[in-house]
């Protein structure tokens, strides 16, 4: 089993692309962002993206070094750790957002605008991160 570096990339990229436009959004203020419900959902559509595309590169990584599947998204970052991509407390810290993505893919709850805003930044700031120690695990040779 091998990690696509290509395909690990073009979702990588894709994730950077996505950033750059909910920073579009996050430099709003919160006012005009919570009294805007299309900035709402262009932040919420964005967000779900990312977390989705950062889930599938670590299943990638995970199976294609030979583990088996996560049993669950949240899990799949905790996983990461473990094959030394990101720290253990960082991961930790990334795998709620399997949650969120979960909650804005089916709208089990509403969404609170304020707090929406208030994740953005922390959120851009831990996915350049994530970004960041994906590409260093694969420029190190994908483990």
């Amino acid at each position: 089993m091998t990690i696509d570096p290509a395909l690990v990339t073009r979702k990588l990229t894709l994730i950077a692309g996505d950033l750059d436009a909910v920073g579009e959004v996050a430099a709003k203020s919160r006012e005009a962002f919570v009294a805007s419900a299309f900035d709402q959902r262009v932040a919420e559509r964005l967000l779900e993206r990312m977390i989705g595309r950062m889930i599938d590169v670590n299943f990638h990584l995970l199976v294609e070094q030979g583990h088996p599947p996560p049993a669950d998204y949240y899990t799949s970052f905790l996983r990461l750790a473990d094959l030394g991509v990101v720290d253990a407390a960082f991961a930790r810290r990334l795998a709620p957002s399997a949650g969120l993505r979960n909650r804005l893919v089916h709208e089990y709850d509403a969404i609170d605008p304020g707090r929406l805003f208030d994740a953005l930044a922390p959120a851009r700031t831990d996915i350049v991160d994530y970004v960041r120690a994906v590409e260093a695990y694969l420029t190190r040779g994908g483990g």
